[in-house]
């Protein structure tokens, strides 16, 4: 029977490959990237004139008490206004370069505006992690973050949530701006209501920067991870944004048919949600609500509320995200109803998705609807912009990344025993901001950046079904007997042999004689133990059932071992979910292997049994709990 998929068009389905020297190749779609913006305010410019009723974001009325109302608008002509006066507010304090705008906040409209303020007066801005400010105790990544930015004025939407942090980094002769009154109590320093910046009156020597601003200005500095170093500050041009919303563009024709309309959490101190769906709305003339919700057990019922409510015309989300979608649209017929009734493609990025939640997206999809929604994936990194690899058809499956985007050279290079993709386009960043050392380590000889992750091809003799991803370099390891242990493949297999029950796992063994595995489970393995649902995480995993259950999960793994770099030999279920202030996870979810490691070595140390008194015991098979980072 032919599976029968909503309609979407590929626009690029075929490549070209030349050869290089010492087994390097190179690797180019076989179009070429169409004109693109000079600017992203040019098409902030287009929509205002064309369009300036037309929604550009919207969020849903926070209210005193706690509760949320109805969905705030503010239209594409509003905010064009906004960003005028803004724009002209931070040119009053001659901010700049040197000088730019720390952002501290989650998503919000005031966040948005004020971040077109600074794209209109070409002063560039950085969408700081709030987790740095919110979660974490000695706010060392915050203060490394203003330090290399040595920002001239810093926003928060509340001083409450944010004024312990702000007080420990930001300096006394900082301008910070809040968003929400009292303004000088909470944190005990003069600040600046927003509004003021609102209302300054915008003169032409506002729209003169603007003007003066091309495609090698600054728009914005977005940081990495820095799970294992100091986050660095990725410098983020006009160039790399239009172009790189261009290549999505001719990549993805289905933004260029009818104006966008997304529902997104995700955050924009990230590439996924602050470039790459930040501006595909603004370049597309789209309209973005922001969903306050996220895949977690306390906020994903905000995020099927909103989906409930505005049906998206392409959908966003990180694999944690479709897993809870799949599992509530099975029992929600207006979640199914809405959420399906004009999507064109879902699309996912950030983690692998477990091919079992994969196939109950389609099997909900083809009940409800009569055809499968495309699921889209590629690859890319803050350093690409971060738009650059995409699948080149609906036959998608988990791993399968597809072809690099218009306008973009790979350069695929031999690395321990694994090929390596490089970049280079106008998508890719100039560099890192203050931090030249770094700069010239992550380019090579040809100056393609170097990306760390590893690719295969899907099918060697068909290279225009393009790549399927192969791990991270940096993440792959070997065991005493010198063999290679493949994380990436190998946490994808664990995770889909015990999909929906694994949230993501961590791999165990540098320099011993087998793998173990850390293994952090899914909330849905509450229903596994048959205890009350007051019952503790720890005592939900210590239960029969679910040992059991994990204990068949890696047997049945095993039996299909091919040696030691492909068995798991021990493993252990963590209650203690991974730590965003320790780096071990990103806000959007991603796992990193090798924090994780780091902060959790002693476990490590005792799962592969070196003599320290813990519950775990160092056989074969054994499946231990922790409830924290030691034994």
């Amino acid at each position: 029977m032919t599976t029968k998929y909503r309609p979407l068009q590929f626009g690029v389905t075929r490549v070209t490959l030349r050869e290089g020297a010492r087994g390097v190749s190179y690797v180019q779609a076989d179009q070429p990237l169409q004109a693109y913006a000079a600017r992203i305010t040019d098409r902030l410019l287009l929509w205002a004139q064309t369009a300036p009723e037309r929604s550009f974001m919207a969020r849903r009325e926070h209210r005193p008490d706690g509760g949320t109302g109805d969905w705030q608008h503010v239209s594409y002509g509003r905010a064009l206004r906004a960003a005028r006066s803004i724009g002209q507010a931070l040119l009053d304090r001659k901010l700049g370069n040197d000088r730019p705008v720390a952002i501290l906040s989650e998503n919000s409209l005031e966040h948005a505006l004020l971040a077109l303020g600074c794209i209109y007066a070409g002063v560039p801005y950085c969408s700081v992690s709030p987790a740095y400010s919110t979660i974490s105790q000695d706010f060392d990544k915050l203060r490394h973050v203003l330090d290399t930015l040595t920002p001239g004025l810093v926003f928060a939407s509340d001083g409450a949530r944010y004024g312990k942090a702000i007080d420990a980094t930001v300096a006394p002769d900082v301008e910070v701006v809040l968003a929400s009154p009292p303004h000088g109590a909470l944190i005990g320093r003069t600040c600046t209501a927003l509004g003021e910046l609102f209302d300054t009156v915008a003169t032409p020597s506002v729209d003169a920067a603007m003007r003066a601003t091309g495609a090698d200005t600054i728009v914005k500095f977005l940081f990495t991870s820095g799970s294992t170093k100091k986050p660095k500050a990725v410098i983020n041009t006009h160039r790399m944004w239009c172009a790189n919303q261009q290549q999505m563009r001719q990549s993805m024709p289905v933004l260029a048919e009818e104006p966008p309309v997304l529902v997104d959490w995700l955050p924009w101190n990230h590439t996924f949600g602050g470039n790459h769906n930040f501006g595909l709305t603004l370049y597309n003339g789209g309209t973005l609500y922001i969903d306050d919700g996220k895949p977690t057990p306390a906020l994903m019922a905000q995020t099927l509320r909103n989906l409930r409510e505005i049906a998206p015309t392409i959908y966003f989300n990180v694999p944690t995200g479709f897993e809870a979608i799949a599992r509530a649209m099975e029992g929600d017929a207006q979640l199914r109803k809405n959420l399906l009734s004009r999507v064109r493609m879902f699309f996912y990025a950030g983690a692998g998705l477990a091919q079992p939640i994969w196939d109950s997206l389609h099997k909900t999809q083809e009940a409800a609807v009569g055809e499968r929604i495309v699921m889209g994936t590629g690859l890319g990194m803050t350093e690409s912009g971060p738009f650059a690899i995409f699948v080149t058809s609906p036959k998608v499956k988990a791993g399968d990344l597809g072809v690099p985007t218009v306008g973009m050279e790979l350069k695929l290079v031999p690395v321990d025993g694994k090929i390596e993709v490089r970049y280079k386009g106008p998508n890719v960043t100039p560099g890192y901001w203050r931090a030249p050392e770094a700069t010239a380590q992550a380019f090579d000889e040809e100056h393609f950046f170097k990306s760390g992750d590893a690719v295969q091809w899907i099918d060697p003799q068909d290279i225009h079904q393009g790549f399927k991803f192969d791990g991270r370099i940096a993440e792959d390891y070997k065991l005493a007997t010198g063999t290679f242990v493949s994380v990436g493949p190998m946490r994808a297999r664990i995770i889909a042999a015990g999909a929906p029950y694994i949230q993501d796992v961590v791999l165990t063994g540098i320099n011993l004689l087998e793998i173990g595995a850390l293994i952090f489970p899914t909330t849905a393995v509450r229903a596994l133990s048959g205890l009350a649902p007051s019952a503790s995480l720890e005592a939900v995993l210590h239960s029969a059932p679910v040992q059991a259950h994990f204990q068949e999960v890696i047997n049945k793994l095993n039996q299909s071992a091919t040696g030691s770099a492909t068995r798991v030999a021990r493993a252990a279920l963590l209650a203690e979910p991974p730590s965003i202030d320790k780096g071990e996870v990103t806000d959007k979810g991603s796992i990193n292997q090798r924090a994780v490691l780091m902060h959790r070595d002693a476990l490590v140390r005792a799962l592969h049994g070196d003599g320290l008194p813990c519950i775990i015991k160092p056989q074969p098979l054994s499946f231990p709990t922790t409830t924290g980072d030691s034994p």
